[in-house]
């Protein structure tokens, strides 16, 4: 069977993404599992190859289809937007567009069915917003350009996955947006995708708001009976193996003991917080409902040490893994 095609962006070209990109191309066990295709620029790559002292040439390809895939090599489809003197770890307009500009080219080729899934590197929110791109990360610019209407949210670190049922938004706008049937859909997104990656059953637990979910009653205004049990009831009638609402203070350490595969975090602070203390330079963000597989670094642009070489391609390597894993495996039935 042949290994799956990663399209990996660069994100942000004036941050670590060049680095980590051929830092992690240049790990074995990347190139064991998948065939890299970047979505990028040819001459940041070869600056970055020449910080970072990795030994691989860097290939400029016009179409995807041109891409060799050749050991010592790394393929880069070049839209040509960054020029040569544009300083590495300063924010710019000109890096937020054309961080823009490689993800929309990545949702095409994906789209088209030439490869399976996206690995993105990072991008900075105020570079990309003085572009004029007002998304709050790549998870919605993902969503917009794919026509996604939703998505989810899913963090890996050592341990531990937890998927989110509200991200971007304000602690009382996100309890005001969960509802049951919300909940209800993050469950079963999360649930299909770990059967994809091969687990038959996975043991899903799902958090509460409030102190000790709601304690019957005691905390909050009843968002735990009325918002969440449903939701938990519907998966469970619909054969899913699913707990809650369960308090999250006990929650994150029981799934680390390996009491359960996922964990259903209600907002954004909830479930990041957890998974940041496990591997934040391990951790794999996944954007979960979009018609093409996509994983991401869980770290920014790392603006003060970008164009040192120094950066970490940890979770690069980790995120290229995941998006094999859970890729569409070509020549499967």
């Amino acid at each position: 069977m042949q290994r799956p095609i990663v399209l990996i962006t660069m994100g942000d070209p004036t941050g670590v993404g060049p680095e980590v990109i051929v830092k992690s191309v240049d790990h074995p066990a990347v190139r064991e599992r998948l065939r890299p295709l970047v979505i990028g620029d040819t001459r940041r790559l070869q600056k970055a190859v020449q910080l970072t002292g990795v030994k691989l040439a860097v290939r400029t390809v016009r179409r995807p289809e041109d891409a060799l895939f050749a050991p010592g090599a790394i393929d880069c489809l070049d839209l040509d937007l960054v020029p040569s003197d544009l300083p590495f770890g300063q924010l710019s307009a000109i890096g937020g567009e054309a961080a823009y500009r490689f993800i929309e080219k990545a949702v095409q080729v994906a789209q088209s069915g030439f490869a399976g899934a996206i690995c993105t590197a990072p991008l900075n929110k105020e570079a990309l917003h003085a572009a004029g791109h007002r998304y709050p990360g790549h998870t919605e610019m993902l969503a917009h350009l794919s026509g996604t209407p939703e998505v989810s949210m899913l963090l890996v670190a050592p341990r531990l996955r937890v998927i989110h049922v509200t991200t971007h938004i304000g602690l009382l706008d996100a309890v005001a947006r969960i509802e049951p049937g919300l909940v209800e859909r993050t469950i079963r997104r999360g649930n299909d995708l770990l059967v994809r990656a091969g687990i038959a059953a996975p043991r899903i637990a799902v958090c509460g708001i409030n102190p000790h979910a709601g304690e019957g009653g005691l905390f909050g205004r009843g968002e735990e009976a009325g918002k969440i049990a449903p939701a938990v009831a519907a998966c469970v009638d619909g054969g899913l193996d699913v707990q809650g609402p369960l308090p999250a203070d006990t929650l994150f350490f029981r799934a680390t003991r390996g009491d359960f595969d996922l964990i259903v975090a209600m907002y954004h602070d909830q479930g990041h917080g957890p998974v940041k203390v496990l591997g934040l330079e391990a951790g794999v963000n996944v954007t979960v409902g979009l018609p093409f597989v996509r994983t991401s670094v869980d770290h920014g642009t790392a603006f003060d040490i970008a164009g040192t070489g120094r950066a970490d391609a940890g979770s690069m390597v980790a995120a290229l893994e995941l998006a094999a894993d859970y890729s569409p495996k070509p020549g499967a039935a």
